[in-house]
């Protein structure tokens, strides 16, 4: 089995240490924001004036396969399918995994407005040739839920079609399921149990075959977290990254997460978007194990800055700070 997998059989059977902890990069933001999903191309001193070439992106890509420490990486069909031609994923452990849809919430194109309207079901990747071109085996599969009968039944007659698609062709999958894109017209302080309650309802009339590996979903506090990560032992949950942040933002994210049941994160930005993606990587294991606490692994991913001539992009005692509302609530 690989890595991935004895890791979702220690979570599954019971026997879960902070180890097991999954973590996946989310490279796949060609299939959202497009061209400036690469990242800047930066100097040593964080100076730039443009985005990362796709070539540059694909490198910064196979620094992190080698380095070994991600679990998964997850990326567009033509991104894995480049990167198995060039032998990236030979011998190592990190799992490939493609996008298998892109919802249209996630077309946040410059200028573009598609974002601002309530979620309609799409998907890009042909999974039978995607098998056979990419080697993987392993899919993300999204939805947006709304509150809206016409969108979210839409929505759903097309996770159906995929799912049986999947089976037909060896995929399988994980879910991920956002926040609303648009007003819900719920009280912000119950959108959380929404979420939840969608997510097992929309789970509960698939067989054990047809579910998701784990669940991918926005960090909404402690009590929405622990409800769901608490109610179903063979369900997975796992939280995605959402913007860059400080770095105490990323590292006290794992950190919340992994305390109230969490035991996947599946980070993009705050990844993608650091002065060293490795060195971040390697401080964010450090904290899943809890061999750092957040607050140190800050001081130590600063120190690796340093060791590498590069120039943050706050000072410490701002890259310290925590930025998002729900993990100062945490």
């Amino acid at each position: 089995m690989s890595r991935l997998d004895d890791k979702l059989a220690s979570i599954r059977n019971g026997t879960y240490t902070r180890a097991d902890f999954i973590i996946a990069d989310a490279k796949d933001g060609d299939m959202g924001p497009s061209l400036t999903s690469t990242g800047p191309a930066r100097d040593s001193d964080g100076n730039y004036s443009r985005h990362r070439t796709r070539d540059e992106f694909l490198g910064e890509i196979r620094l992190i396969i080698e380095q070994d420490v991600v679990d998964i990486m997850l990326a567009s069909v033509s991104n894995i399918e480049r990167l198995r031609e060039t032998g990236a994923f030979r011998g190592s452990g990190v799992t490939p995994a493609i996008r298998a849809n892109d919802a249209t919430d996630i077309w946040v194109c410059r200028g573009a407005s598609y974002a601002r309207q309530p979620s309609r079901g799409y998907r890009t990747a042909d999974l039978d040739l995607a098998r056979t071109a990419t080697g993987a085996s392993l899919g993300l599969y999204s939805i947006t839920f709304n509150n809206d009968l016409d969108a979210d039944i839409a929505s759903l007659h097309e996770f159906a079609t995929f799912r049986r698609d999947a089976r037909r062709h060896g995929w399988r999958y994980f879910l991920e399921v956002f926040n609303p894109n648009v007003d819900c017209r719920i009280d912000p302080a119950l959108v959380p149990h929404y979420i939840n309650d969608v997510i097992l309802r929309s789970l509960a009339g698939l067989t054990r075959a047809e579910r998701p590996e784990f669940l991918k979903i926005a960090y909404n506090g402690p009590k929405a977290l622990e409800e769901l990560a608490s109610c179903d032992s063979s369900l997975i949950v796992g939280v995605l990254g959402g913007g860059a942040g400080t770095a105490r933002d990323c590292f006290e994210l794992l950190h919340q997460a992994e305390k109230y049941g969490a035991r996947v994160a599946l980070f993009g930005r705050k990844i993608n978007l650091a002065e060293s993606p490795r060195d971040m990587v390697a401080a964010m294991r450090h904290v899943a194990d809890g061999s750092l606490a957040p607050e140190e692994a800050v001081r130590v991913y600063h120190d690796a800055l340093g060791k590498l001539g590069r120039r943050p992009l706050r000072p410490l005692e701002d890259d310290l700070l925590l930025t998002e509302t729900v993990l100062q609530a945490g």
